[in-house]
């Protein structure tokens, strides 16, 4: 069987997956900043224009503004460093998947452990090119691990190189 990319090699995932992570992050700064301005914005005209409740509904704006900011940060700058933080190496003896920026995690995969596998796309990744790989294993803690913002193509072949052979099927 040929292995993807060469047995024991540290993969990267698909470059695509910062321009994917950077749309989902200006979804999602846009989801939460809007709403948080329309509550800030109506409750200043509809402020007592006393001194405490202007300054408290100045302080609302800061704190819009400050949640804003970071949401934008989290938009622009975290989806490269999470990219650089996350690899996984596929070998005879299955995968192992590193992830984490700050805490870091190690998963491996036994091939002996896969039961099934699949592989996922929501109309946004299909858009970029991207797919999930969902390894589901024997267990009942931690029983599947998950490989997002591979190529859609890769994946599948992931899905194919996992999935225990004839020979080595337990049934």
């Amino acid at each position: 069987m040929n292995e993807i990319g060469g047995a024991g090699v540290r993969h990267k995932l698909a470059p695509a997956a910062i321009p994917f992570e950077r749309t989902v992050g200006w979804i999602t700064a846009a989801a939460i900043s809007l709403p948080l301005l329309v509550v800030v914005v109506v409750a200043t005209l509809r402020a007592d224009y006393s001194p405490w409740g202007l300054w408290l509904y100045g302080l609302g704006g800061l704190l819009w503004l400050a949640i804003t900011a970071w949401l934008i940060w989290l938009a622009i700058v975290w989806p490269s460093t999470s990219y650089e933080a996350t690899s996984y190496v596929v070998d005879q003896a299955g995968i192992e998947i590193s992830r984490g920026v700050y805490w870091r995690a190690i998963v491996a995969v036994p091939r002996s452990r896969v039961q099934h596998i699949d592989v996922l796309q929501g109309p946004l990744r299909r858009k970029f090119g991207l797919a999930t790989l969902m390894i589901f294993t024997a267990g009942t803690e931690h029983s599947s691990v998950g490989l997002e913002n591979l190529e859609h193509q890769v994946a599948l072949d992931l899905r194919d190189q996992l999935l225990p052979q004839a020979s080595d099927d337990g049934i």
